[in-house]
């Protein structure tokens, strides 16, 4: 009657979420930073991603309150429940606004940032001489970034990827706002769910019983 799987579950099936968003736009940033813009946009467009992690959990989960929970469950989460809803029940409706994929997204946006500065820097220390060879063999440019650079950095990449998977798995504030906080196992993505970091961060100031223990 009473376990912790739900509030593990919360925590994995966000936390993934957020890693699938994030990463590929992550690492996507930062190939466009160092291997396509000029330098005084790369400065630039670098300072602001590493501003965007400086800013508080509370305003990312206010955001989600007041302008993310709306959109995904007018827009977002119908397109998902008429399309794939259908076929696969992890995406079956209704959409309530909060639930485990608004907590995920949320976090996507929050580790984008940190998953980004990461790859940019193990991007950056890449050779030259990669670079050269790929391109004197024949390579077009993304087939150079591909072969050459993003082979040579893909163990800087996961390490970027575990750094933004720990904060997305301690994160509190914003997903406690956005994730609905129900004790249970959701049966769609849709649902609201819990986090072990929300239902401490909820229930801290009550927990003198043994059930808490």
């Amino acid at each position: 009657q009473f376990g912790a799987w739900p509030f593990i579950y919360g925590t994995i099936v966000s936390s993934l979420l957020a890693l699938v968003i994030a990463t590929p736009i992550s690492v996507g940033i930062a190939i466009f930073l160092v291997e396509i813009a000029p330098k005084w946009f790369r400065d630039i467009v670098g300072f602001l991603i590493e501003v965007l992690a400086a800013i508080p959990s509370i305003v990312y989960g206010l955001w989600g309150i007041f302008v993310l929970a709306p959109i995904i469950r007018e827009y977002i989460a119908p397109l998902f429940i008429n399309t794939l809803g259908k076929f696969i029940p992890f995406f079956a409706g209704p959409s309530f606004g909060v639930g485990i994929f608004t907590a995920g997204v949320i976090l996507a946006i929050m580790i984008i940032p940190t998953i980004a500065s990461i790859s940019r820097e193990v991007l950056m220390v890449v050779p030259n001489a990669q670079r050269e060879a790929a391109l004197a063999l024949g390579a077009t440019k993304w087939e150079m970034i591909r072969t050459a650079v993003l082979t040579y950095s893909r163990s800087g990449i996961l390490g970027a990827m575990i750094i933004g998977l720990g904060r997305a798995i301690g994160e509190t504030m914003s997903v406690t706002m956005v994730i609905g906080n129900r004790p249970e196992v959701p049966d769609s993505i849709f649902d609201p769910a819990y986090t072990m970091a929300s239902v401490i961060a909820n229930e801290f100031n009550e927990a003198s019983s043994d059930i808490y223990i």
